[in-house]
This record gives structure tokens, C-alpha cells and sequence, in this order.
């Protein structure tokens, strides 16, 4: 077959998954089976090799991704249930005082979100930013804005949660770099986008605490119990981090025949590091803290429940990325983009942005996009730091612009009282800020790469 036809069923593969999805409201998952199924036929794949297609992309991306965002999904409802984000809260916002009150909420997100999906950080921590407009007089966006800043930018670019960890999976990308540069882009991106960007839009959209969402408060409050302290919680929030930051950086400066090299990859390996930091939550901001054992085990169960459509989106996605490379697509798609004399880092940027702005979801839209641009990096030698980067420039494309088709923007909208033009003024335009500025720092580095 012609590359010119590979490159047509690409094209004609993307277009009826967003139809599936958007018109006919298929679920995500499914769409993406169909879509692997109907591309592996006209890509000329035997049909009774198909199914083998299927098992191979399905086994060869969840085998690593089911693990960690398993893992993550427990240590972040232990981090919830046990009051350690509002802990983090109250102790940065204290510390920093009145003055600097923005770079701790943007600080508490960044820390929080690390741990804890995006919508559950907003809902515990929303009461903190409620009381703080209150008390202030001033509006809501000024506080909010920084705080939702720093739960999307860590969301969207360092592990445990989904989108980087499901990219990573997807190209062969080592979660260190992707954690380093996750870091490196996201704290500009939050100065940017939550602190000074929260200054100006407060300045033009003045709103106040929905009393809807009072009430609601209100109704589910919880019985309080200890909640560990400040220093404790960040500690076992870093824990995963270090390690897996550890293991990726002795694999730089040590001799590969070092034996300290061997204790640290294990150790350092994102399942083992991951683990680890589950325990220490079940053990240190649980039990310590008045939990029992089916108390905890409670928790860990519930975790899991709103992880199994990530993983299977994720599963789906993975299974289109084999089909292009059992194809042939993914070695026409190389050549083309090599052709084109444009950085990889640039195409897997603008992919990305283009599936977000039609499907929505940031999740689905990292997926399909890594999807996508994997085979092609599969036929090239690029370096680990290099694809860590990558990693980091389609999450940033999967940001951007958030509109109507997108859960997070309804969500927003809800908990600040806003209207769709609010939030389209304040919300949408944060995350667009927040992913040009992951982006252009991991374009520049990428130079040095």
C-alpha cells in the first residue's frame, strides 16, 4: 500500500472517532475499539490476526499504566479521607500570609493534586477558598484561579494521575523525565496562568460565594477527626516522587555495572515507589491517626472504583497505537513527519491540541494523540530526556482551550458560580495559558535535548 493511503486512513480514523464520539455520544472506549478494528481492516491486516492486534496493544499498555494510576488512585483517596489535603491548606496559607496568599493556594494545588485527581481537589479544598473571599470582600476568581491553576497543571503534568502516565505508557517515556520536566514547565505555567492571571481576570469578573454551593457544603459536612500534620503529609506526598526522581538520575551518573544502581532501579521503579508511598498512607495518615483496618481497606477499595474507565480509555487507546504500527501507518506517518523538517515535540503539541479542542476530555485527548504520534517515534533514536519531554508537550496540548465538550469547564462553573461566558473568560483561558507555557519551556529545551 501507498503511504499516501496509509496517511488517508489515518486521517479518515481520527475524523470518525470524533463523529462516534461527539455526535453519536459513543463512549470513548468503544469508539476507539471500533475505530482499531475498522482502521486494522483497511490498513490490510488479516482479520483473524486482528484480534491478536487487539490483546497485544490492550496487555502492552495496561501492564504498566493499570499499576501505577491503580496505585495513585489509593494513595490519593488515603490523602483525602484523612483531611491531609486541607492540612496542606491551611498550613500554607497561614505561613505565607496575606500578602503572598495566591502563591500558596497555587502551592497547595500543585502539592495536592500530585496524589489526588483534579475534581476531587477542587471539591475538598473549595471551602478554603469560599472562606478566604468571604473574609476578604474581594472576588472569588482571586483566590480560585490560583488554587484550580496549580490542581491542573500537576493533573496534566506529572505522575501518578492518568494523562501522564497513560502518554508515557504509550511512547515508552520514562516517568523521571517526565516528573522533572512535569516540574519545570508546571511552576512557570502556575505563576502565569493561576497568580497573575488570577489578579487580572478577579479585577474584571467580580462574583461572589454561590450560596447553592453553602448549602450544599453544608448538608455533607463529615464528622472531623485528627488529621495528620503538615510535614508528615508533604513528606509521604514526595515520597514517590524522590524515588522514582532518584532511580532516573543514578541511571545517568552511575556505571551501569554498579550494584547501588540495580537497589536504586528497584527501588526507584514507579511500581515499587508507588507502593511504598500506599503503605506508609495506609500506615502514617491512616492507622496513626485513629483509622482501623477495614477502615483503610475501605478506602483503598473505593479508590479503585472511578479509575476503571481511565484504564480502559487508556487500554483502547493503546490498542489503536498497535494497529498503526502493525499497519505500516506508523513508519508512513515517520516519514512524513520527518519530511516535514518540523520538531516531533511540535507535531505531538499541535495533535494533541487539535483531538482536545474536538473531544474534551483531557484524558481522552492526550490518549489518542500519544496514540498517534508513538509509532512514528518508534522508527527514531530519540533520547530519554527527549521523550519525557514529549510526554510533557502533548499533556499541555490536551490543556489547552477547555470549552463546553469538557467536564472540568461545568465543573468550574458550578463551584465558582459562573456562567458560561464567565468561564469561558476565566477558566479556559487559565488552561490555555497554563499549556502554551508547558509547552514553550519544553520546546526550548528540547533544543538542548
Amino acid at each position: 500500500m501507498s503511504a499516501l493511503y496509509l496517511l488517508l486512513i489515518v486521517v479518515v480514523a481520527v475524523a470518525l472517532l470524533l463523529f462516534l464520539v461527539m455526535r453519536l455520544r459513543m463512549h470513548a472506549f468503544v469508539a476507539l475499539l471500533i475505530i482499531s478494528f475498522a482502521t486494522a481492516l483497511a490498513a490490510g491486516i488479516p482479520p483473524g490476526d486482528i484480534v491478536g492486534v487487539v490483546e497485544d496493544g490492550m496487555g502492552g499498555t495496561l501492564g504498566f499504566i493499570a499499576v501505577v494510576v491503580g496505585l495513585g488512585a489509593m494513595f490519593g483517596e488515603m490523602l483525602r479521607i484523612t483531611g491531609g489535603a486541607e492540612q496542606i491548606a491551611r498550613t500554607l496559607v497561614r505561613g505565607f500570609g496575606e500578602g503572598r496568599i495566591q502563591w500558596a493556594l497555587g502551592l497547595t494545588g500543585f502539592l495536592v493534586a500530585i496524589p489526588v485527581f483534579f475534581d476531587v481537589g477542587l471539591i475538598i479544598l473549595i471551602p478554603l477558598v469560599y472562606t478566604l473571599a468571604q473574609r476578604a470582600s474581594r472576588s472569588l476568581l482571586y483566590y480560585a484561579i490560583p488554587l484550580i491553576a496549580g490542581l491542573a497543571v500537576t493533573h496534566s503534568f506529572i505522575p501518578p494521575t492518568p494523562g501522564p502516565v497513560a502518554v508515557a505508557g504509550i511512547i515508552g517515556a520514562d516517568l523521571g523525565w517526565v516528573i522533572l520536566f512535569g516540574i519545570i514547565s508546571g511552576i512557570p505555567a502556575v505563576i502565569l496562568g493561576g497568580i497573575v492571571f488570577g489578579k487580572y481576570i478577579a479585577g474584571k469578573i467580580d462574583i461572589g460565594v454561590p450560596e447553592y454551593m453553602l448549602r450544599e457544603l453544608a448538608e455533607n459536612a463529615e464528622e472531623e477527626r485528627e488529621t495528620p500534620s503538615f510535614g508528615l503529609t508533604v513528606a509521604v506526598v514526595l515520597v514517590p516522587l524522590v524515588l522514582i526522581l532518584i532511580n532516573t538520575v543514578s541511571g545517568v551518573v552511575l556505571a551501569e555495572d554498579s550494584q547501588l544502581l540495580g537497589i536504586l532501579a528497584f527501588v526507584g521503579h514507579p511500581f515499587s515507589a508507588l507502593t511504598l508511598a500506599v503503605l506508609l498512607a495506609f500506615y502514617v495518615l491512616g492507622t496513626r491517626h485513629g483509622y482501623t483496618r477495614d477502615e483503610v481497606q475501605n478506602v483503598a477499595t473505593r479508590a479503585l472504583e472511578p479509575v476503571g474507565l481511565i484504564i480502559l480509555v487508556t487500554g483502547a487507546g493503546g490498542v489503536f497505537g498497535e494497529v498503526l504500527v502493525q499497519s505500516g501507518i506508523g513508519d508512513a506517518l515517520a516519514s512524513v513527519m520527518e519530511a516535514s523538517n518540523l520538531p516531533i515535540i511540535l507535531l505531538a503539541f499541535v495533535a494533541a491540541t487539535l483531538v482536545r479542542i474536538a473531544l474534551g476530555s483531557a484524558t481522552v485527548a492526550a490518549v489518542t494523540a500519544a496514540s498517534i504520534i508513538a509509532p512514528a517515534l518508534g522508527g527514531m533514536d530519540y533520547s530519554a530526556p527527549l521523550l519525557g519531554a514529549i510526554v510533557i508537550a502533548i499533556a499541555s496540548g490536551a490543556t489547552v482551550l477547555s470549552h463546553v465538550n469538557d467536564s472540568g469547564f461545568w465543573l468550574v462553573s458550578r463551584y465558582l458560580g459562573m456562567n458560561e461566558k464567565q468561564t469561558l473568560q476565566s477558566w479556559t483561558v487559565m488552561e490555555t495559558i497554563i499549556g502554551l507555557t508547558g509547552f514553550s519551556v519544553v520546546l526550548v529545551a528540547s533544543f538542548f535535548l
